[in-house]
């Protein structure tokens, strides 16, 4: 089990580039949940506007 951790002396590499993937796919996920709310927030600003004549 050692040697597969270690790989063949990349170990630090090898398991340094899965957590690097590890951690931009979590930002990437959070930074799309944060536009999808930016959008829906200026959807709705922008349907009230409509509605009301644009006078908000």
């Amino acid at each position: 089990m050692s040697e597969f951790f270690s790989q063949g002396g990349y170990g630090f590499f090898v398991w340094g580039a899965y957590g690097m993937v590890a951690v931009l796919l979590v930002a990437e996920v959070l930074q799309l949940r944060a536009q999808r709310r930016t959008i829906w927030s200026r959807l709705g600003r922008l349907t009230r506007m409509r509605d009301t004549g644009g006078t908000e």
